[in-house]
């Protein structure tokens, strides 16, 4: 019994380091590109970011970890896939819904495209002023 306790401890202390990186994705609520910079500036801050997505939102998570791969910003770290027990609010009866969790960690090269993108922001914020 003193095992099951300590692993139940030991559970709730890794889940409240990440928290702070954690961003839980809804594919209604806000566009693709929002969760991409966000993930951008939580990478900066923790030099990790967790993704994390329930249902019908998994495709949106996905297609964000591989946007950040894809442009050089991510590498993948780890990809945690479960189901939850989740109350069917239109029928109040006990359903299951898919949930994954994709961790995604700075690459070599995150800080110099991140500053290449700074400069070009800074570019177009400039010549805007002139014209």
């Amino acid at each position: 019994m003193e095992e099951i306790t300590e692993a139940v401890q030991n559970i709730n202390v890794t889940s409240d380091n990440h928290k702070k990186n954690r961003i839980q994705v809804s594919n209604t609520k806000k566009p693709l590109f929002f969760y991409v910079n966000l993930a951008k500036r939580y990478m900066q801050q923790h030099n990790d970011v967790e993704l994390s997505a329930l249902g019908m939102a998994i495709a949106t998570v996905v297609t964000i970890a591989e946007i950040l791969k894809n442009s050089g910003f991510a590498v993948e770290k780890k990809i945690m896939t479960s189901t939850v027990d989740m109350k069917d609010e239109s029928r109040g009866r006990p359903i299951q819904k898919a949930k994954i969790e994709i961790l995604l960690g700075k690459t070599d090269k995150f800080d110099e495209l991140m500053a290449a993108a700074e400069e070009e922001r800074e570019l177009a914020n400039g010549g805007e002023e002139q014209g």
